[in-house]
């Protein structure tokens, strides 16, 4: 890919920025596509896993791994396939994920077993761990130009909100012409459309001085962030016990042997360097708080509209979509809005409005007003305008050879972000929840809102989940206003957008 010193603004006067790769922008559209399909995938099996589990007769332990198994391969997986790419190019690995996103997702037709679907949902891991930070990598490479770059990384953050919400809704709708089996085959048309348009638009794109791909680091980095995501998730799940916090703490402490490994090496797997550039630590702090309150509060909202409103999975999913209309008409207009009045007050603005949406969450009187909530959801979705200018700052704070480096820590923020959202503020949501149960209820009850209904303690305990969705929101608000806190003392206040080419 190569590029020219400067270009000519639409005056006529040079501006001094480097000219990006004439398709940037169609490339763009490829790679936003191809992320909501990827981000879709992780929210729309919730709807279609009843259907699944009553059709091939997989049990509750069965059906917790095929949900967990794609967070879990994906999330293990981030760091050597991002320095892979670096070093075997990354529209390479782009496609290679699109064909095994497309294969595993056909072979659906064929699977008549839970261990048969959870291989499915591993292959899906394998495909998404090589899709994911190629894109980040991809539009590092499209847009040098780092006012371009931070428009284009906000429409990227934009469609990775739309494909959360999109996820329920489209569920829903094809569950209702559709068996199960829609859910993965989805995927097949939208991936080969993905690989052809890839071919012909996307520049190869490799790193100058790619990282050693170091086998034992591998080993470390795969088995810690796989054991660490096991375990924030079951401790969310179940609390607590021995054999889960032994794998907590052989995950962190592979994680750690892994950054020292990396910090010893000139050129490691992963740029552990980074986190030393404030810039770099802000941006990651933001990702990650943003993926903790938004996946929490789509929890706890998604469960609260079906099971307190009654209202059905598609119904529901339509509901939760102003969060993904904030973004999007939020998002583009954020990097224009930070070259005005500056980009850490805008980056901490955008996180002021996240929680300020959560905040009206937590505040709605009770029984809790949908169109109380809707305006929640919309501020929330307006908020993750935040997410572009802050993957703008972990992009930009990186050299362009160590971009895949930056890319992975930008995926784990937000795969990390969302099991401890749903882990963390997840476990808050079921005390609120036991506690305002009476004594009378069934341990059904006790267990899960679903086990109430139907039950004497049904309106008791529909309350009570309502208290914890509020308790979600509050807790989510106060925790992002102290990551706005110090995000504002992170940044340096005269670092611009433009600051951040390399």
């Amino acid at each position: 890919m190569t590029s020219t010193p400067s270009h000519t603004g639409p005056a006529g006067a040079a501006t001094g920025a480097p000219v990006g790769d004439p398709r940037r922008w169609a490339g763009l559209a490829v790679l936003s596509a191809s992320l909501i399909v990827v981000v879709m995938d992780m929210t729309i099996l919730n709807v279609a896993l009843p259907d699944l589990a009553r059709d091939l007769g997989v049990g509750a332990v069965a059906q917790l791994w095929i949900v967990d198994a794609y967070a879990l391969v994906l999330a293990g997986l981030l760091i050597p396939v991002a320095a892979l790419a670096d070093r075997w190019g990354r529209r390479r690995m782009l496609l290679l994920g699109y064909a095994i996103f497309a294969l595993a997702s056909t072979l659906v037709l064929f699977a008549d077993s839970a261990a048969a679907v959870i291989a499915l949902r591993a292959g899906l891991g394998i495909g998404g761990a090589m899709i994911m930070p190629a894109t980040l990598s991809l539009i590092r490479a499209l847009f040098p130009d780092p006012h371009e770059r931070a428009f284009a990384l906000s429409i990227w953050a934009a469609m990775a909100g739309a494909g959360s919400a999109a996820g329920p809704v489209v569920g829903g709708a094809l569950l209702e012409a559709f068996s199960w089996h829609a859910a993965f085959l989805v995927n097949v048309p939208l991936m080969l459309v993905g690989i052809a348009a890839g071919l012909w638009l996307l520049p190869e794109s490799r790193s100058d001085r790619p990282g050693v791909i170091d086998p034992a680091g591998v080993v470390l980095s795969v088995g810690g962030m796989t054991a660490v995501v096991y375990a924030v998730k079951h401790l969310g799940k179940y609390g607590a016990d021995p054999l889960t916090l032994v794998i907590l703490t052989a995950g962190v402490l592979a994680m750690t042997a892994f950054v020292r490994r990396c910090l010893h090496q000139p050129d490691p797997m992963l740029a552990v360097r980074l986190f030393a550039v404030p810039g770099f630590r802000a941006g990651v702090l933001t990702a990650l708080t943003s993926a903790t309150v938004m996946m929490a509060l789509l929890f706890v909202g998604s469960q609260w509209l079906q099971l307190v409103q009654g209202w059905s999975p598609l119904i529901a999913g339509v509901a939760l979509l102003p969060m993904a209309l904030g973004g999007l008409v939020g998002s583009p207009m954020a990097p224009a809005l930070a070259a005005r009045v500056g980009l850490r007050t805008m980056l901490v603005g955008g996180l002021v409005v996240l929680a300020s949406g959560l905040l009206v969450i937590g505040l709605l009187p009770h029984p809790l007003p949908y169109v109380g909530v809707a305006v929640g959801l919309l501020l929330v979705g307006f908020g993750t305008a935040a997410l572009g200018l802050g993957s703008a700052l972990i992009m930009g704070s990186a050299p362009t050879h160590q971009a895949g480096s930056a890319a992975a820590v930008e995926e784990m923020s937000y795969e990390i972000g969302a099991v401890l959202g749903v882990a963390l503020l997840g476990s808050l949501a079921g005390i609120v929840y036991r506690h305002g149960l009476p004594d009378s209820a069934s341990p059904a009850a006790v267990g899960a809102l679903a086990g109430a209904l139907g039950s004497p303690s049904a309106g008791a305990a529909m309350a009570s989940f309502t208290e914890a969705v509020s308790a979600v929101g509050l807790a989510g608000g106060v925790l992002t206003l102290l990551a706005a806190v110090v995000v504002w003392r992170s940044i340096p206040p005269s670092l611009e957008l433009a600051d951040l080419a390399h």
